[in-house]
């Protein structure tokens, strides 16, 4: 375990429309935000918010999640279905040290999972407007709004 890694608890995870579904056993895994062209572009936002564990703990149901080589050392998994952004993976033979591992976006992980990333990279890509976050006036969705929309999204596990 490195020192970057906590313990996190088993946790459940899928798509928006609920055709690919995955559990991740409990234990080490790290959490991080990486702020790169490539994550920026493949999740179609400012920064991936990513929890890596190894492979090996990750069991999946329901459909097979598609997969595009965003590199050469690594792939971009999503939803066939819906095209939800799932998961970034790297092979053991990729170069790193860390083995086959799974790196989840965090919106599609369990929406009571402790996910507190300890560090961020691709910094040199960071959206500079992240730094006015901390001013922006927040607000709650209006509750009339909530009244009339029905999601077709699957129900959380």
């Amino acid at each position: 375990m490195t020192s970057a890694e906590q313990i996190y608890p088993e946790t459940r995870g899928g798509c928006q429309c609920g055709a690919v579904r995955f559990v991740i056993s409990a234990g080490p895994g790290l959490a991080s935000l990486c702020h790169c062209r490539m994550c920026q572009r493949a999740t179609g936002n400012a920064f991936a918010p990513l929890y890596e564990v190894p492979a090996a703990r990750v069991t999946w149901s329901g459909a097979k999640a598609a997969e595009w080589a965003s590199s050469n050392i690594s792939t971009r998994g999503f939803c066939p279905t819906c095209g939800t952004p799932l998961f970034l993976r790297t092979p053991a033979d990729a170069g790193r040290d860390v083995g086959d591992t799974y790196e989840f976006m965090a919106g599609c992980l369990s929406p009571d999972f402790p996910f507190h990333p300890t560090d961020q990279g691709g910094m040199e890509s960071r959206k500079r407007w992240l730094d006015a976050l901390p001013h922006l006036r927040p607000y709650t969705t209006r509750p009339e709004l909530l009244a009339v929309v029905v999601s077709h999204q699957s129900p959380e596990d």
